[in-house]
């Protein structure tokens, strides 16, 4: 079912549920959109018939082209709190999208610049149509990313390549994205939608409760030493021997038949 938000449109089926920022002409990041993304992200979380999030953008030409650069002016000039604040706010979708208990996949349907490039790094599985450009031009403003950029992108990339992106701001291709790890998949033009939701279908009809907690131990352990890594592993490994689809899951295997799985 279609949501009636003006600037994200939100359908859910049989569990994956697609977020499509409808913002024309490049779907920027006003803080309708902002706002609203946080508000859905929210329920997200919340909702059980929910297992996996898509997120896109509507038209051919950009999944998400940056923040509204209109609003910057308001923010230039009025101290360190102001501009700190915004970038807190920013950055606070992203990081309920980033720490989603759910799989969630950014389908890359054309620009991903600044913010956008942000939003799906913040995404757990990134799929590209092949014309997509993505990247982070702050510096060509006489600014820098503030939405999650300086962090996220160094630890999918590595720091030097990071660096190299940010500090020229120039974009690069969905083939070379691919290539340095920025991206999972690419798909031809029109495409990564369908790519997107395919391999959401195949995600949900696992265990949620595996899914979110072998995501926990990703998150957590990331920057963790190995030693400290391999004990948050542990923990969670714990837990899941503790949940109704692991009992499934092995009487399926031993029977030899398929799981059903109750995602609780």
């Amino acid at each position: 079912m279609v949501s009636a938000d003006q600037v994200v449109r939100v359908w859910n089926n049989e569990g994956v549920a697609t977020l499509e920022i409808d913002h024309p002409p490049v779907n920027s990041l006003s803080a309708e959109v902002v706002n609203e993304l946080t508000g859905l992200l929210q329920k997200m979380e919340d909702d059980p018939q929910v297992r996996t999030v898509i997120i896109t953008g509507s038209g051919e030409k950009a999944f998400v082209a940056g923040a509204n650069i209109k609003e910057f002016p308001d923010w230039i000039g009025k101290g360190e709190e102001v501009a700190e604040e915004k970038s807190k706010w920013l950055q606070h979708p992203f990081d309920l999208l980033d720490q989603l208990s759910k799989p969630t996949i950014a389908a890359i349907n054309g620009l991903a610049l600044g913010g956008g490039c942000e939003l799906a790094l913040a995404c757990d599985l990134r799929i590209a149509e092949e014309h997509a450009q993505i990247g982070l031009p702050e510096i060509t403003l006489g600014l820098f990313p503030g939405a999650g950029g300086t962090q996220r992108l160094p630890r999918l990339v590595g720091e030097g390549k990071a660096k190299e992106l940010m500090f020229t701001g120039e974009p690069v291709s969905a083939r070379e994205a691919l290539r340095i790890g920025l991206v999972n998949i690419v798909v031809p033009q029109g495409e990564a939608l369908k790519k997107a939701q395919e391999l959401a279908e195949k995600i949900s009809r696992y265990s949620l409760p595996a899914l979110s907690l072998m995501k926990k131990a990703i998150t957590e352990g990331r920057n963790e030493s190995l030693e400290r890594g391999l004990a948050v592993e542990a923990k969670y490994f714990g837990k899941v021997f503790q949940t109704e689809d692991v009992k499934e899951g092995v009487s399926a295997f031993i029977e030899k038949r398929r799981p059903t799985f109750t995602h609780q």
